[in-house]
This record gives C-alpha cells, structure tokens and sequence, in this order.
C-alpha cells in the first residue's frame, strides 16, 4: 500500500482489511461492519471484513474467489481509455490462480497493457489444499510468462522487498508499460478461519520453521539494528494500539440498530409504493 498513491485504485481479496483503513478507514467504523449496526456502511448487508470505502478508492470485496482480478483489470482497462492517471491493485491469495478469473484476468491485462498490479500473496494453502495441489509449476510466477507479462517473485516476509518491488511495478504501470505480476511468498501460520483445525492437514514442524521467519520480527531486528527502534518505543506503540482499539470498540458498540428503512433505500432512486407497503408489512405497521 505504501507504493501506491492516494489516486490509485485498490481491489482487495479476503486479507486486506488494513490496506482500507491505510486508504483512511476509521477503525471503529471498520469493527461496526463486524456489529452489522448502524455505524456500518454496509448497513448490515455483508459478511464481515467485507469493507466498502470508495472515498479511499478501496473496492468492496467479494468472498467468491478470484473475481476481483477481472474487476482490477477491468478497472485498469478503462483507466486506460480515459487517459485516467492511475494505477489499479489487484490482489488475490494463491488459490485465486486456480479460478478462471485469473486466466481471463492475465491475459486481458497483458494483451491491453492495462495499468494494473497483480499481488498474489502465496501463503502455501488454500485452507486445506497445500500449493503444491494448486499448480504443477515450479512456481507462480512463472505462469506471467505464458501471457507476455513481466513476473517478480518475492520474499513475502521481508517488508523492504515488497516495497521495492512493488513500487516497481507501480511505476512501470504508470508510464504506460503495462501489467506485472507480483508473487509474494509466505505462509499462512494460522489456520484459515477461528473454524479450522489446520493441525488435521498440515505438519507442525513446517508451521515452526516458518516462525522464524515472521516478518514483524524480522522487521524489528532491522530497525533496532540502525538504531531507529528500541524496547521503549516498543512499549509505547503497543500502549497506543491498546488505547485505540479499546476506544474504536467502545464507539463501534455504542451504536444502535440499523434503521428498517435501509431495507429499501437502495431498490429504486425513489421507493415504489410497493416497496414501502412491503416495509411496513416487514416492521408490523
């Protein structure tokens, strides 16, 4: 997120939640989509992480898996024609490579040159499929080859590499050279959701050689390294991220109910008086 600029479009996958509200989500307005209240902008109508934020040109997500790629390269085609200055981000988990969104998605980006980023985060699962029954490629990257488009395969855990490659792939989108592929490499350490046992599909020896590789730490050695981190600042952030989240919370919960009438604000520009017969059949009136 942090090469991209604030004009850029963003087309987010399951995991970006934070990429919204670097775009400038308020964070207890993220935390009500969870409630489903008032406060949500969905107006309880998603599953929750499903974000709206189109002042933050952060695209509403779809849980159905891959079709974000088409949206991100549609976006970006479009962008293109109108002479739009843009750069559009479209992220998508490994096995998003296996859905024909992908493949239609590549090959549109490719044969157009569209402005568009494609991040796919490899996590190593897609919740019990191991990559390895995902592709028979050596690697993910390499599939960028088969639709003429540049490929960059990255350590997903270093933070600077991202960066850079990504910020890469930015520019290159931006002076007109078209798509690129990005393939970070990483792993999925819990399981897929708070329902998965992944201890029943996985070795627990592979999930404890990839700690060591957690990116947080290993971006903290870095910092302490130059001098530019220390356990005090440590301490303080943690305080602050406490505080916050305490308070987004408290604000989130305050809210009330969502009002019925959301239940036909977005039919028609104008209610029928069919739908208002049908609200007020729906509130007991």
């Amino acid at each position: 997120m942090a090469a991209l600029d604030e004009r850029d479009w963003i087309f987010p996958a399951l995991r970006e939640g934070a990429a919204a509200m670097m775009r400038g989500l308020p964070l207890h307005v993220a935390i009500a989509q969870l409630i489903g209240n008032d406060l949500d902008r969905c107006r309880g109508r998603q599953m929750p992480c499903h974000y709206t934020f189109r002042e933050g040109r952060y695209h509403a997500m779809s849980s159905v898996i891959g079709t974000q790629i088409s949206h991100a390269v549609g976006a970006a085609m479009a962008a293109k024609l109108r002479r739009d200055d843009v750069v559009i981000a479209g992220y998508l988990g490994d096995g998003a490579t296996s859905s024909n969104d992908f493949h239609a998605g590549m090959n549109f980006a490719a044969v157009f040159a569209a402005p568009v980023v494609l991040i796919c985060q490899n996590n190593q699962w897609a919740i019990s499929v191991p990559l390895s029954q995902q592709s028979a490629s050596e690697t993910l990257a390499m599939k960028a080859d088969a639709y003429g488009m540049p490929s960059v395969r990255v350590d997903g855990n270093d933070v600077l590499a991202v960066f850079a490659a990504t910020r890469d792939a930015v520019a290159r989108a931006r002076r007109g050279d078209g798509p690129t592929f990005l393939e970070l490499v990483t792993y999925r350490r819990l399981g897929h959701s708070s329902s998965d046992d992944p201890s029943r599909y996985r070795d627990e020896a592979e999930v404890a050689a990839w700690e060591k590789r957690d990116p947080i730490e290993r971006m903290r050695r870095h910092l302490e390294s130059g001098g530019a981190w220390n356990k005090d600042h440590e301490q303080e952030l943690q305080d602050r991220i406490a505080r916050d989240v305490n308070e987004a919370i408290r604000v989130a919960e305050s809210a009330g109910p969502v009002s019925p009438s959301t239940l036909i604000d977005d039919v028609f520009a104008t209610p029928t008086p069919q739908l208002e017969e049908q609200l007020r059949f729906a509130i007991g009136e």
